[in-house]
């Protein structure tokens, strides 16, 4: 390793370094011993809340139902990979198993009801739910995009099974983008008929082609981001397919990928992004530039386990208000499955300490290189 692989990963364990916290149930965690990225005194941007795995983190049963029906069995994920919240609801593809539920109006654990039958699931790995409440799961198993309503009950399916290997589906407007990793492409759909409009990623010059894609996010400016697993990169395309640019690199300092995956887009144009290699997530500003690290490896509060997905809500904060901490003002919710490990979803929030000046991204640049200059300064 090189002198100054040795300081990135120095710099990046400082900035890893997180507050423990007590492992319990979303409904019972600890008040007052709030965990922050990054940590103080450093000023705050994200918090930890709560984390979910199975039937026992969201339902609660009476001592006299227990005493009546006894205890109910404790399902739980076993190898989650995809994440979305919707109308009170996560929805996590267990890709041993089926669609898990938790509902979080209803205080329920349960399956995907429409997941029988023609619906049945093979090995879902992603799921994106639109406005409305449609439901789209990439199962590479069945070799389908496997499309489910609002009520969750069993619509249609994309693709033939068979030749090929989808693994992660959004929309965007009247087109469906599907990221077939088994032939090295982003194949689109319209969204009515079903009917193949192109691919990308395909031709062109080597720097526009994929290798693995493997996850998918569109900004609101309509640009698609693509993880490619096999370039240790994330690649931004328009939404037609042309290439526009590509963030990180192979490496184990700040901005460097090893095993990227799961991703997401904020309002504001900052991306996220898992590495299940270093078990943290990395925020880029619209520049690519990173900003700040988040997570580290291991089982206590906080920390991921081979983390396969990010996704970003803004609709569903008041289910997670009582854990938020005073002073704290969260603007939207960032959740984080890891494929082992206790914490299988964890759900963290995005804000800043109110009363607080945040610098602006150029001065916190400013600042992260200060730090590397200090870092070499001290070296023999």
């Amino acid at each position: 390793m090189t002198l100054r692989s040795h300081i990135s990963r120095g710099l990046a364990a400082a900035v890893l370094v997180v507050v423990q916290t007590a492992c319990v149930a979303p409904s019972q965690r600890v008040k007052g011993s709030p965990l922050f990225f990054p940590p103080a005194p450093e000023l705050p941007r994200i918090q930890y809340l709560a984390s979910f795995r199975g039937l026992k983190d969201v339902e609660t049963q009476s001592a006299f139902n227990r005493f009546i029906v006894g205890a109910k069995q404790d399902m739980r994920l076993d190898k989650p990979y995809g994440v979305a919240l919707h109308d009170g609801k996560i929805y996590v593809c267990d890709t041993n198993a089926t669609v898990a539920v938790f509902d979080l109006k209803q205080k329920a654990f349960g399956y995907l009801k429409g997941a029988v039958g023609p619906g049945k699931l093979l090995q879902p790995t992603n799921i994106s739910i639109e406005a409305d409440g449609t439901k789209y799961v990439a199962d590479p198993a069945r070799g389908q995009i496997v499309v489910f309503d609002r009520d969750d009950l069993y619509l249609k399916a994309y693709g033939e099974p068979g030749t090929w290997r989808p693994v992660d589906a959004v929309t965007f407007e009247d087109r469906l983008y599907v990221a077939d990793v088994s032939n090295h492409v982003v194949k689109v759909f319209d969204k009515s008929s079903g009917e193949l409009v192109k691919t990308i990623g395909e031709k062109g010059d080597p720097i526009e082609r994929l290798d693995r894609p493997t996850n998918l996010s569109f900004d609101a400016d309509g640009d698609l981001y693509v993880t490619d697993f096999g370039r240790f990169q994330v690649v931004k395309f328009d939404r037609d397919g042309h290439y526009k640019s590509a963030v990180g690199r192979p490496g184990d300092g700040p901005g460097h990928f090893a095993r990227p995956k799961g991703i997401a887009v904020d309002r504001k144009g900052q991306l996220f992004v898992v590495d299940a290699s270093y078990n943290n997530g990395q925020i880029f500003n619209k520049d690519a530039r990173v900003l700040l690290y988040f997570g580290k490896g291991g089982e206590d509060a906080g920390d991921f386990l081979l983390p396969a997905k990010v996704t970003i809500d803004y609709d569903n904060l008041e289910y997670f208000k009582d854990f938020i901490e005073a002073g704290f003002q969260a603007e939207y919710l960032v959740l984080v499955t890891s494929q082992f490990g206790p914490h299988a979803v964890s759900v963290l929030a995005y804000g800043y300490e109110t009363g607080k000046k945040y610098p602006t991204d150029e001065e916190l640049l400013r600042q992260i290189e200060e730090r590397q200059k200090k870092e070499l300064e001290k070296l023999p």
